[in-house]
């Protein structure tokens, strides 16, 4: 039985004295005690050591207390698990040098073995609940459909991903076989992410909001959908699209538990989009916790206000940022537990 199960009542439309909190990319970056870490480590060798992914997700816990814990580890480790090399570089981030950009290539990607290819990260979550021992939820996750198949096609990082959209539009059959090989894999990774332990799961579609309403039904929310449906009954389904306020009502629709909020909507537009039932997440502007504390606090509870305090979990419009101050994270979330005491 786990001991704060506010998350879980949160997904599951229950009445709380006060939304849960926890933060994405919340697993490091911006702790001092990751970073160590991160000086001694390679980044893909703290994913695939459980010993290092199970303490990096439970130094939040310790240092500022969320509601819950998200397992530390990649949306690129499935890629990789499919026959796609991807690489982490210093001052680039994700590298892959054999994108793939073709019919024959896309022959080329396989739908692995979950646990011969990607064990390594349900002993992650096995060592992490273990060492949670049972205080919070911990989360599992993954890249959406798209986003995965927007790296893959791109080959790294990019302001607008031109040469995946090129892709879709100019060898839309050789794109969507890619699109569904990421989706029957990410479906079968969750899965036995769910039966290794998490207690929900989050689908990061980072790259949703570069496609046009159009063509984010066609190329990210129709395998988005697939996943939900497929994990429903299994467990709690969170989504987070950054940018795709505009699908809001779509996705609402779905058997998502969740939907996730950036900053540039508001809490009353996404209410009002999704129907003002479904569990609402978000949506701080990560910079804001730059802010001067009293200011956090006070935009907390406005934040609060504006969603209502049930359906809601609090949270930030995207990953915390690496430069924000531990204090300051550490008051995001006080703020929270503060509400309406």
């Amino acid at each position: 039985m786990i001991k704060n199960d506010l998350l879980l009542r949160a997904l599951n439309n229950e009445t709380v004295n006060r939304p849960p909190v926890w933060m994405m990319r919340q697993a490091g970056r911006f702790l001092p005690e990751f970073r160590n870490l991160r000086d001694k480590y390679d980044f893909f060798t703290r994913c695939r050591t459980p010993e290092l992914a199970a303490e990096i997700t439970l130094m939040p816990i310790r240092a500022i207390h969320t509601d819950a814990a998200i397992l530390f580890s990649d949306i690129l480790v499935v890629p990789q698990a499919m026959n796609i090399e991807v690489q982490m570089k210093e001052d680039v981030g994700p590298w892959l040098p054999n994108p793939v950009r073709s019919a024959k290539a896309v022959e080329q990607v396989i739908v692995p073995d979950i646990q011969e290819t990607l064990g390594y990260v349900m002993d992650a979550i096995k060592l992490s609940k273990e060492m949670l021992n049972d205080e919070v939820p911990l989360i599992g996750f993954a890249g959406s459909p798209w986003t995965i198949f927007c790296y893959a096609v791109e080959g790294k990082g990019s302001k607008s991903y031109d040469v995946a959209k090129s892709f879709c539009f100019t060898q839309p059959e050789a794109a969507h076989a890619l699109l569904q090989k990421i989706t029957d894999t990410t479906i079968l990774y969750l899965k036995e992410k769910v039966k290794a332990g998490v207690d929900a799961v989050q689908i990061f579609d980072s790259w949703g909001g570069m496609l046009s309403p159009e063509d984010y039904t066609t190329f990210s929310w129709n395998y988005i959908k697939q996943i939900v449906d497929a994990l429903a009954d299994e467990t709690k389904v969170i989504v987070f699209a950054k940018g795709c306020w505009f699908a809001i009502n779509d996705m609402a629709q779905s058997k998502v538990s969740a939907l996730g909020v950036d900053w540039t909507c508001s809490p009353r537009n996404a209410r009002y989009l999704s129907g003002g039932k479904i569990t609402l997440q978000g949506n701080m502007d990560p910079a804001r916790l730059l802010s001067p504390i009293p200011d956090i606090q006070k935009m907390v509870k406005q934040m609060i206000d504006a969603f209502g305090k049930d359906n809601y979990i609090v949270n930030l419009g995207h990953g915390i940022l690496p430069s924000v101050p531990v204090d300051h994270a550490k008051a995001f979330v006080e703020a929270v537990k503060m509400y309406g005491s």
